[in-house]
């Protein structure tokens, strides 16, 4: 599929970490996060060559690597990829589960402070990550790893919310039990927010992307998500019964469909 760059407009985003535990809060979700997310398209890697000149040669550094899904991709392509993760537990998920590609190399380091030395790589990436960052800060530190002729690329994967019964009942519910889903919604990053971080050359390319679940998939889906109440929270019981109903309304042959916007934002700084 076909991906074009477009500007685009209407979004906010803090120039701070938006929580304290943004590094740890996904602790107690790695096997969900594993089993559940999704992956990203591989048109990202054509659009990224065609743009960005990314070729088998071109070395990674995937920062807030987490459970390895973007890292993945590169690696599938022949990458190097250096997986730059804070999480101890997603950091251990993402060694066993790309234990098979031996150019992969794991590092405990974080956005503003990798460990990298200074130009020793090609992209810095991160998937589903960069508005837990220190914008500024990790800016500063992406600049220093790259090579002079680098690109950043910023890839999410942007949930639909109102395109299907279902995908709008999901969200209700999730504005109505989830803790801290307004605070933490990554869907508040947007290319006026990231222009402001990396200036005017950066643009955006969009691909579509989707997940199909059974009524087990779509719990772990959400618990996946780290503003999703756990057992024992008193929104959690709610939070459950309301997605099981939805379920039983909207599962077509015993499942329902996740659909996705996944959005590439990238520069060459």
């Amino acid at each position: 599929m076909e991906a074009w760059a477009i500007w685009y407009t209407g979004r906010t985003m803090s120039t701070s970490s938006p929580t304290a535990d943004a590094t740890t809060r996904f602790s107690d979700r790695v096997a969900d996060y594993v089993r559940y997310r999704p992956g990203y398209p591989s048109e990202i890697l054509s659009h990224l060559a065609q743009t960005c000149a990314l070729t088998p040669q071109s070395v990674i550094a995937d920062v807030g690597s987490g459970t390895g899904i973007l890292s993945r991709l590169f690696l599938e392509n022949g990458n190097r990829v250096f997986g730059v993760e804070p999480n101890a537990e997603m950091r251990a998920a993402a060694e066993k589960l790309l234990a098979d590609y031996p150019r992969f190399v794991s590092l405990a380091g974080r956005a503003e402070a990798t460990t990298l030395p200074d130009d020793s790589v090609d992209f810095v990436v991160a998937g589903q990550a960069f508005h837990w960052f220190d914008q500024e800060a990790a800016r500063r530190e992406f600049q220093r790893i790259l090579h002079p002729a680098g690109c950043i690329a910023l890839v999410w994967n942007d949930r639909q919310i109102d395109t299907t019964p279902f995908l709008s009942e999901y969200e209700q519910l999730l504005r109505t039990y989830a803790t801290d889903y307004a605070v933490v919604n990554h869907k508040e990053v947007g290319l006026p927010a990231l222009q402001r971080v990396f200036g005017d050359g950066i643009q955006r390319a969009v691909f579509d992307n989707r997940q199909r679940f059974d009524l087990a998939g779509v719990t772990g889906r959400l618990m996946s998500s780290s503003y999703a109440p756990l057992p024992g929270h008193p929104n959690h019981g709610p939070l459950m019964d309301g997605l099981r109903a939805a379920f039983e309304r909207y599962n077509q042959n015993g499942g329902v469909e996740f659909l996705y916007t996944t959005e590439l934002f990238y520069v060459q700084p």
